[in-house]
Order: C-alpha cells, then sequence, then structure tokens
C-alpha cells in the first residue's frame, strides 16, 4: 500500500502569492476543453521575498503561459504531477495560462467533467486545481470574471457565479455569456454549468426591497418535478431574512440539477449545483422523505451564501465552521416549518448511528481535525453533524438571542475573509461577554463523552441530589481527555406527571431558566459534578438531557417502571422517545443475549404494554408515537456489543418485531384503517404525521404470517396516490414470501426514471430475505445500474454493504468479499465514492472472532491493491491500525 503524506493543523502557513482578480474563458467541448486564466497576482506582504509561486494542477494539458504578456520560457517554471512552480515571480504581475481538459474522461467527477451532454463542475475541496492550475486554497479569494464559449446547439444554456453581464453570437454557430462575481471567493466556489437544460423560474422580493430571481434548470422531461425545489428556495430565503437578518446578494440565484454527482450538493456562489435526489420530486415518484430532504438540503446550501461563501474557512482543517454551522441552521429551518420534536429526534438518531459509531472506529478525529492526508474524506458526520451539535450548544449556553448577537458580531467582523472556528467561538463568547475557552475541547478532542449519573434522595430534607461523572473515552492519537464544557438539560417529574419547579442549592451551576424554572440546564466544567434540588414536595424521576442538550451518551440507572412512566408523561418530546429508546434498546440485548444461550425471544408483557399505550392515545402527534414505535436499528445496537453475531442479532430484532405484532395485532390494524382513510396525498405535516404511522403499523403487520395481510400489502400497493406509500407496502412485500410480481410492475411502470430506480435497487439491497446478495449482484448487470453513477452505487452497493448488516455480515465471508471487490473496482473509476464504500470496514472489531479474521483479510487484500488512490488508502489503513 502507497504511503500518503499527511497535512497538518499547526503547519498551516499563510499564502506567500494573493489573487486579486481572476479572468476566466472557456471554450468548451465535451473531450477538448480550452480553458484561458488571467490571474492578477502579488505577493503577500510581510513574508519573504523569494518565495516561488507554487499553483496546484492535475491532469491538465498545459499549452502556454505569460508572465506580464511575455511567453514564459520552460526554462522559467518547474512542472509535475501535482503543481507549476515559477521561482522567480515579481512583487505584482499578471500571469495568463492556458490549459485544456477533457471533461468526457473524468469518471471522478471532480472539476470539469461530462454527464449526459452536458458539462458540470464540482471544485470542492480541490477540483478547481483539474480545471486550470492556481493557488487552490480556500484563503486566497478572488474576485472572478468568467466568460463561456461554446455550440449553442449543443450548449444553448452557459451558467457561472455571480451576476450575467453579457452574451452573444459568434461565428461557427457558437455563443457566448459572460458572468461577474462582485464577491471575493476562493476557487472551490468555482461553478460552471452547461448544457440543453430548461428552467422554472420566479420570484423572491427580499425585505429591503430587491426582486431576487430563482432559477432551477434541469434536463429536459423533468420540469414538472421541480416546484417543490423552488417552493423550498423561497421559504429558505423568507426564513434567513427572519431568523438571521441575512439576505440574498446577488440578482440571481440558480441550483441546476445532474444525476452524476459525488454529493448531496453544492453551494457555489449563485449557482448551486444539486444531485437530482435533492431537486426532483413528484408525489408519485417521491415520498414524503424525499420532500423533507429537498427542503432541507436546498435550505443548507443557500444558506451557505453567509455561512461558507460571504466568511469562508481558513483552511480545510476548519471545515466545520461552515458545515457545522449551516447543518444547525438547516435543522432550524426544517424545525421551523415542520415537528421541531419530529426533526430533532430524526436528527439525534441519525448522529447516533453514524456519528457515534464514527466517534468510536478508527477513523475518530476532532470536529476540527489535526491531519488528514485526503481531505475528501473529511467530509463526515463529525464534521457535519456533531459539528452542527456543537453549534446548538452555543445556542444552548447562550440562549436565542445571545446566539443571535454572536452572529451578527461574526458577520460584522468577519465578512469576506477565510477565518478559523475559533474566530466564531470569539464572537460568541466577546457578544456575550461569556468564558467558552473551555468549549475549545469540543473542535480538538475526539470521541463521544460519556455521562455516568446517579442520584440520591433524601426524604426528611425532601432534596434530590444528581452527581454526575464525565469522561471523555480514548481514540486514536488522543489516550488521554480532559473535561469538557457540557450544557445538561434537565426537569424532575413527580408521580402524577407534572414537571416541578426547581431550585439548586447552588443557582451559580445553571446557565438557563430562573430558580423556580420547571427546566434548567446544568453547565458541566469537571469531571464531577453534585447538583442539588431543594423544597421538592417527593421523590422525583428525573429527566435528563432533555431536547438532547449536549452530544453525549449518558447512563442513568432507569428502572423499567420509570421508563415506561417517562414515555406516558415527560413533556420533553426528545426525553419522552429517549424513554422509548432505552427501553428497547435494553430489550433487545438482553434477548440478543438469551439467544446466544439457546434460550426463546421473550417480550415482557409490561413492554407490550406500553406500546399498546402509544397506539390507543390518539391525542398524541402521531409522527412522534410512530418514531416511538420504530425500534433501534441493528446498525446501532452493534455499538452496544462486543463480539457481536449480526445474523443472531437480525433474528433477535425480528422475533420481538413478530411478537410486537402479534401481541398489538387489534391496535396495530385498528390504528392503520383510522389512517388510511382514503384521503388525497398531500404533502404537509399533518398528513406526512399521519402516513407515518399508519405504514409503521403496516410494517408490523406484515411480519405476520397471514394471508390477509398479504393481500393487504397488495392492495396498498395498487391503490396508492403517492410513493411514499406506495414504497411503503412494496418495501413489506419484498421482506415476504412473494412480492416479485410487485417488484416487477415497479419495475416496469418506473424504468425511465432513475430516482425511482434507485429506490427499487435499494429494497432489493435491504431485504432480508435469503439470497440478497445473489440478487445484488445480478442487479449490477440490470440495464438501470452504472457503477460510474454515485446514486446507483450508493442505491444497491452501499445500502447492501452498509445498511443490511444480516446479509453483508453473513458467515460465509462473501459479502465481505463483494465489498472489497467493489471497492477495488470503484477506486479505479471514482476514489471519492471508493473511499465512502470502504467506511463499512470500519467497525470490524466488534463482530466476533471469525468474521473478524474475514474481515481482516479483505482489508488486507484492498491494502495490498497496485496504486490504491490516498481516498481509499486513508480509510483502509486506518481501519487496519484499529
Amino acid at each position: 500500500m502507497t504511503a500518503h503524506q499527511a497535512i497538518h493543523r499547526l503547519d498551516y502557513t499563510a499564502p506567500a502569492f494573493l489573487i486579486d482578480r481572476v479572468d476566466l474563458t472557456f471554450e468548451l467541448d465535451e473531450t477538448d476543453t480550452r480553458v484561458s486564466s488571467r490571474l492578477v497576482i502579488k505577493k503577500n506582504k510581510g513574508l519573504q521575498s523569494n518565495t516561488p509561486l507554487i499553483l496546484a494542477g492535475e491532469a491538465l494539458q498545459l499549452e502556454s503561459i505569460k508572465l506580464d504578456g511575455a511567453p514564459l520560457p520552460a526554462s522559467a517554471y518547474q512542472r509535475d504531477d501535482a503543481t507549476l512552480t515559477i521561482p522567480d515571480m515579481p512583487d505584482e504581475a499578471i500571469l495568463e495560462i492556458v490549459t485544456r481538459i477533457n471533461p468526457a474522461s473524468n469518471t471522478a467527477l471532480s472539476g470539469l467533467y461530462a454527464s449526459n451532454g452536458n458539462l458540470f463542475t464540482q471544485c470542492e475541496a480541490e477540483g478547481f486545481r483539474r480545471i486550470s492550475y492556481y493557488l487552490d486554497r480556500p484563503d486566497v479569494m478572488a474576485k472572478f470574471t468568467t466568460t463561456l464559449i461554446a455550440d449553442k446547439q449543443k450548449y444553448p444554456v452557459l451558467l457561472s457565479n455571480g451576476n450575467r453581464v453579457g452574451s452573444g453570437q459568434m461565428d461557427r454557430g457558437r455563443h457566448w455569456v459572460k458572468w461577474v462575481d462582485p464577491f471575493r471567493k476562493p476557487s472551490y466556489l468555482f461553478a460552471l454549468v452547461a448544457g440543453k437544460l430548461v428552467a422554472q423560474c420566479d420570484t423572491h422580493v427580499t425585505g429591503s426591497g430587491r426582486s431576487v430571481a430563482i432559477e432551477v434548470y434541469v434536463e429536459p422531461g423533468n420540469l414538472d418535478k421541480c416546484a417543490h425545489a423552488v417552493a423550498a428556495a423561497k421559504k429558505a430565503m423568507q426564513w434567513d431574512e427572519e431568523r438571521f437578518g441575512l439576505e440574498y446578494d446577488l440578482d440571481t440565484y440558480m441550483i441546476v440539477a445532474t444525476s452524476d454527482f459525488n454529493m448531496g450538493a453544492m453551494e457555489n456562489k449563485g449557482l448551486n449545483i444539486f444531485n437530482t435526489k435533492y431537486v426532483l420530486a413528484r408525489p408519485d415518484t417521491a415520498t414524503d422523505a424525499d420532500f423533507d430532504g429537498i427542503d432541507s438540503v436546498v435550505a443548507h446550501e443557500y444558506f451557505h451564501n453567509w455561512t461558507g461563501n460571504r466568511v469562508t474557512c481558513r483552511d480545510w482543517f476548519q471545515l466545520s465552521l461552515k458545515e457545522g454551522l449551516t447543518v444547525y441552521r438547516d435543522q432550524e429551518f426544517s424545525s421551523d416549518i415542520g415537528s421541531r420534536a419530529v426533526q430533532r429526534i430524526q436528527n439525534v438518531r441519525a448522529l447516533r448511528e453514524y456519528q457515534f459509531a464514527e466517534d468510536a472506529g478508527p477513523q475518530a478525529h476532532p470536529v476540527r481535525p489535526d491531519e488528514y492526508q485526503e481531505i475528501n474524506n473529511f467530509y463526515t458526520w463529525t464534521v457535519y453533524e456533531k459539528g452542527s451539535e456543537v453549534v446548538r450548544m452555543y445556542a444552548t449556553l447562550l440562549g436565542r438571542e445571545g446566539f443571535r448577537r454572536g452572529m451578527d458580531l461574526y458577520f460584522k467582523r468577519h465578512d469576506g475573509q477565510a477565518v478559523t472556528c475559533d474566530d466564531f467561538r470569539a464572537a460568541m463568547a466577546d457578544a456575550n461577554h461569556a468564558d467558552l475557552d473551555q468549549f475549545a475541547l469540543w473542535y480538538s478532542q475526539a470521541g463521544t463523552p460519556h455521562l455516568d449519573i446517579a442520584s440520591h434522595w433524601d426524604d426528611a430534607a425532601q432534596r434530590f441530589t444528581l452527581t454526575v461523572r464525565q469522561s471523555v473515552p480514548p481514540t486514536p492519537g488522543q489516550a488521554e481527555k480532559l473535561p469538557m464544557h457540557i450544557p445538561l438539560a434537565v426537569a424532575l417529574i413527580d408521580r402524577r406527571g407534572q414537571t416541578l419547579p426547581l431550585h439548586l442549592a447552588d443557582e451559580s451551576c445553571a446557565t438557563d431558566g430562573a430558580a423556580g424554572a420547571h427546566h434548567r440546564v446544568l453547565e458541566l466544567r469537571e469531571a464531577e459534578h453534585r447538583f442539588t434540588f431543594v423544597n421538592l414536595p417527593c421523590h422525583p424521576v428525573p429527566s435528563l438531557l432533555r431536547d438532547f442538550s449536549a452530544p453525549v451518551t449518558l447512563a442513568y440507572p432507569y428502572s423499567d417502571d420509570e421508563l415506561v412512566f417517562l414515555m406516558a408523561h415527560d413533556d420533553d418530546a426528545f426525553a419522552r422517545w429517549e424513554a422509548a429508546n432505552s427501553y428497547a434498546v435494553r430489550l433487545l440485548c438482553q434477548q440478543y443475549a438469551a439467544v446466544l444461550r439457546g434460550e426463546k425471544v421473550v417480550v415482557p408483557e409490561q413492554f407490550c404494554e406500553a406500546f399498546r399505550a402509544l397506539l390507543e392515545n390518539t391525542a398524541l402527534d402521531p409522527a412522534l408515537v410512530a418514531l416511538m414505535l420504530d425500534l433501534p436499528r441493528e446498525n446501532y445496537l452493534l455499538e452496544q456489543l462486543d463480539d457481536v453475531d449480526p445474523v443472531k442479532l437480525a433474528q433477535t430484532c425480528q422475533s420481538v418485531r413478530q411478537q410486537l405484532a402479534r401481541s398489538l395485532r387489534p391496535q396495530l390494524w385498528l390504528r392503520y384503517q383510522q389512517l388510511n382513510d382514503g384521503q388525497p396525498y398531500h404533502y404537509s405535516g399533518e398528513q406526512v404525521a399521519r402516513r407515518s404511522l399508519k405504514n409503521i403499523c403496516l410494517d408490523y403487520l406484515a411480519e405476520l404470517d397471514e394471508s390477509m395481510i398479504g393481500e393487504l400489502l397488495a392492495q396498498q400497493y395498487r391503490k396508492a396516490d403517492n410513493m411514499t406509500d406506495r414504497l411503503a407496502a412494496l418495501r413489506a412485500l419484498v421482506n415476504r414470501d412473494g412480492g416479485e410480481a410487485q417488484l416487477a410492475d415497479f419495475a416496469g411502470t418506473w424504468a425511465a426514471d432513475a430516482l425511482v430506480m434507485d429506490k427499487w435497487f435499494a429494497l432489493q439491497a435491504t431485504s432480508r430475505r435469503p439470497g440478497t446478495l445473489t440478487r445484488v449482484q445480478t442487479l449490477l448487470g440490470h440495464p438501470a445500474f452504472s457503477i460510474r453513477n454515485p446514486n446507483k452505487v450508493r442505491s444497491l452497493i452501499n445500502a447492501f454493504c452498509l445498511q443490511n448488516p444480516a446479509h453483508f455480515h453473513a458467515a460465509d465471508g462473501y459479502g465481505y468479499a463483494f465489498a472489497a471487490d467493489r471497492i477495488i473496482e470503484l477506486d479505479a473509476i471514482n476514489p471519492q465514492i471508493a473511499a465512502r464504500l470502504a467506511t463499512c470496514f470500519n467497525r470490524w472489531t466488534k463482530v466476533d472472532t471469525h468474521r473478524r479474521v474475514l474481515m481482516r483479510t479483505e482489508l488486507e487484500r484492498i491494502a495490498a491493491h497496485p496504486d490504491l488512490s490516498g481516498d481509499t488508502n486513508e480509510i483502509i489503513s486506518k481501519a487496519l491500525a484499529a
């Protein structure tokens, strides 16, 4: 395995040269694009005067170089596979470089590439160097002017960053369009799009009265699927003005959708390029989750206009500065336009399943990493989702108004700059006169903090004491950890289900809520704290980590009775769900241990009664009930155990589900029939909630081996007027004997719709029925599948390897061999996608000895493959070192 040099955060030095202005001219062609760049360069003041100019460049054919108008002889520069160096560079100069590139051969989808006859760019993190030689780093910010020239018939639409300032006709059927971006930006935010596209347009009028054009571009035939994305953009613009006082700053906001994209979307200034998954939606082709995802991702990329573009990151170690902050902003947006409780629970559930596993595995790293080999590998759950939780803790500690003061100061200080996570923290601290020095540890320490909480009730004194001990587990490269600054939100509930007024013996340890409030935020700064609540009328049940006030794990010795009590009475929706989730985790782990002992799975009646009460509680939000009934995922359970047999764990989960279905059949059937009211589809919070509960009832009923249930599933599949209900029925059918007819019907109906076919692939890849891997291998040859398309890889290969633990971890090891084969194959095509798939081996030390041997063998086989990319090499080498 080839060694790749690590880059260290503490080695950062300011750029030796700055670029004031960039003039780019593209003569576009699918196989031979000519790029002319004119760079106005000056040396960075205060740095050594004899420093050479080193420009990054990859896979470029150099045609010419001019310095201040004169051709630069070959003896005046050096070039290798990654750089162009000019040793004797004047303090100020105009550098003109002409390069040629072949977009059609760019299967990595980084830089300028071809997709279905159109041309797109993806420059984050280091894709611009595949377009032209440049100082391709985020702290070099310049003003860009871009002229696009192309055959008008082949590329009638020509888009780039900023404002469209001119266009015209040329010879040989060509045309040109000129774009000027008035705001400085780093090269990773550059974008261009050229092709045969159509647009749905609308207008947003800002609070100051400016009219902003909204244009969503898609391939012909998809225009009827754009309305929701346009509406999402308008909602996001309005929300950002009202919540943070931030208006859009260009004449036009553009979104372009492509089916070939490594990520979800990209926030290029004024020209956001999206994966089609997060743009195209109609009720018959997209699920409620798809509509929700479009709202979230459109908002996320739009919000980057300020948190990422106007203020960007100094270096890639600061990636969470823009991503964690913007994820927090899009989560708050989704909470405000939908159900805040449901949004919070869904975010936490994903964080625990994926980011906590990342924190506990070989790829563990701080929110602000200290080193990396390939920056592409640090677009992680830790940087994004844990980073978002870190930002949320600022808001928890400082309050909503205090957080807004911090944001206002951040923009006032740093608009137009490339800055660090420390600059953001300083703005929050200074705006609120707060001590946030210890809070910096959230950026530098990896691992998920653990809170061990014990309680003591003094009946005579009517005092309740919580003793909280915190610790952070060792992670690769960080054996010892310091205590963190953690906000712990608590309430105390009496036996009637009422929250009690809280008075602390020492009021200085609470940061939120006045004495007597029913909800308090306690600040943890030491390894151990004692919090004593006084003047209580009775022995309470504590509600802990309300609204998930910090990204930590928590241990408290709740009895089963107390968890059932909190499920029924806690007024904090997250804590209510958490009680149900904790009870389910406890039950499933206990029953898995029983299975290992050769005993039968037995679901206690108390657990069934708790679920029965949820089904019968028609006053509770149906979406919250659905989340509470949805048992923890097997991947999450695997993290709670050691030396796991994933197949037996999956069998345990299914046995529990089947017993619950048998016990709760009358309530499940009744609630399903009540919710299956035949109302026409409408995407609204109320309808989404009703469908979510209806379909989880259906999912449980599908566990019953009854012909009546099979007929019910087939009937919902046939009669559904929307993809949410149709897919729910098909998913259940795929996991039962039969269902082949509906699978064939689905494929026949939607063969021409790539995104719907992705759902069809994923259903089969995640099926628990025997022979799933064989079907997946067969589907690799399906006409609708292409291993060069990231969406197809994610829907079939990644879905099997990352979301089907029972079959991926089959005892024969064929799942591991299949994954290794695909990683090696993909690495030669698209290293970013290969590296993400390679994370399926991250937790190989969690499984039993037999499987560990098989997984390590495949890891070593991948590592031994010649010419392994740096992206995949980093993931595999860290996994082997675990």
